[in-house]
């Protein structure tokens, strides 16, 4: 179902086109004239506008005009008097859609050139949210910590409930939740995701609402949000544990009223989307120590889930590095590369602090550095130790205490990145915030 503004100042005509497509299934608003439009475009967004060129007070030309100026991204069809087309052509140079000539051949053309609209609107979505587009991996293998998680999943995956993901970094919480859309009823829409700890606060307020033309020193246009580009579809807040309080606020009152404008604008635009968050923090302590709204912890968490770490669901990690191992030999050139069962075996045994991001660094390293078809435990040993290299001695396998981990973890990554925090929290996963914390406890400097 598409939003649909009718502008024509005829009353039969326009009376005829709305039931048109209304009967279609859309969402129709009429308006008699540009100026009546104008208030309407104020106050909502809409996907189609059809409009009639010759009106008084602002005719659609005017109308035409201001739209592409001020809302590129709303498809528009003329309507011209039968051998009249001149205007329309002007009309198609200045960017609208299509036209059609007055009397319509019949209800059905109306529609189909609407449909059409829509398809071209679809299209150029997509291209914009290409960047955040990412294929659903399998959830599970059989592993008896998983059996729970994923019939809950199943449920609350028919449902338009919010979900509050919680969890170690690195646990699949993003997968997880492409797997809810991917079986719920908003599968065939968008699924768009925005991690709240990888953008600065500036940027993500514009990332998540849109901002208007000359909102700020640098908007030179209008730019749609996340939050419009996933209508009908799936909105995925990471790391939600690290936005700043006067987002919290602007986002609870999106998720009351399901309304929100883009920054530096007036026009109220509708929220229609399936809320999940995700967070490696306990919000709990953080609304006790008054970084995090009790009132939008409510809001998300109607279905809070806790995703297990990769030390609960061992069963399931020899077949999840078969899986990594298969995309990262492809992104390297070495399709084929497989694991031999010691390598699986001592996977298996590992603590991975970093869970499955840390899996997928640990082969992702070892496909580089083993130059034979089969990667080994011998292959594989020096990665589950230290970090230094193939270099250092053979580590023990006596598991270390989840401190000794997640320090080496925070090691490895500032080495990894020359020091750079911003990189390294981005690699681990976590918010700069939270790394700077752990910095602090394991005296790092």
């Amino acid at each position: 179902m598409a939003r649909i503004l009718v502008v024509d100042d005829e009353e039969g005509i326009r009376s005829f086109l709305s039931e048109t497509l209304a009967g279609a299934g859309h969402d129709v608003e009429e308006a008699a004239d540009g100026e009546m439009a104008y208030r309407a475009l104020s106050g909502r967004a809409f996907h189609v506008i059809v409009t009639d060129l010759k009106m008084p007070n602002v005719d659609g030309m005017e109308l035409v005009r201001r739209v592409r100026r001020e809302q590129p991204e709303v498809e528009i069809i003329v309507l011209t008097a039968h051998g009249s087309v001149a205007g329309a052509v002007e009309a198609m140079k200045l960017g609208a859609f299509d036209y059609i000539e007055k009397p319509l051949q019949s209800p059905a053309a109306l529609r189909l050139l609407v449909e059409r609209a829509l398809e071209r609107r679809g299209l150029r979505d997509l291209g914009e949210r290409a960047e955040t587009a990412v294929s659903p991996l399998r959830l599970t293998w059989g592993a008896p910590s998983m059996a729970p998680v994923e019939a809950a999943l199943g449920k609350v995956a028919a449902t338009n409930a919010t979900v509050l993901l919680t969890g170690e970094s690195g646990t699949g919480k993003e997968v997880a939740a492409q797997w809810i859309h991917a079986r719920s009823r908003r599968a065939s829409g968008p699924f768009v995701a925005v991690n709240c700890a990888t953008l600065s606060d500036h940027l993500l307020e514009s990332d998540l609402f849109g901002h208007e033309k000359g909102a700020f020193t640098g908007a030179v246009a209008r730019r749609r949000g996340k939050i419009e580009l996933a209508e009908g579809g799936t909105f995925f807040l990471d790391e939600i544990g690290e936005l700043r309080p006067d987002l919290q606020t602007k986002l609870l009152r999106v998720l009351q009223e399901r309304r929100y404008e883009r920054v530096g604008g007036t026009c109220s635009l509708e929220a229609d989307v399936r809320w999940i968050a995700a967070t490696n923090r306990d919000l709990s302590a953080e609304i006790r120590a008054g970084r995090f709204r009790e009132d939008l912890y409510h809001r998300l968490a109607v279905f809070p889930l806790r995703m297990p770490s990769l030390r609960e669901r061992r069963e399931d990690i020899p077949f999840l590095a078969e899986a990594l191992l298969q995309r990262i030999a492809r992104d390297i050139g070495r399709p084929g590369l497989a694991l031999d069962e010691g390598a699986k075996k001592l996977l298996g045994q590992a603590e991975w602090p970093g869970n499955v991001r840390e899996l997928g660094n640990a082969l992702e390293r070892a496909a580089i550095l083993d130059e034979g078809p089969v990667i080994t435990a011998a292959g594989l040993a020096w990665l589950l130790g230290s970090g230094q290299g193939p270099s250092a001695p053979e580590p023990s396998l006596a598991a270390p205490t989840m401190e000794e981990a997640e320090r080496a973890a925070i090691l490895r990554a500032l080495a990894q990145f020359s020091g750079n925090r911003r990189k390294a929290a981005e690699h681990l996963g976590i918010g700069q915030r939270t790394l700077y914390e752990k910095l602090k406890r394991y005296g790092i400097r």
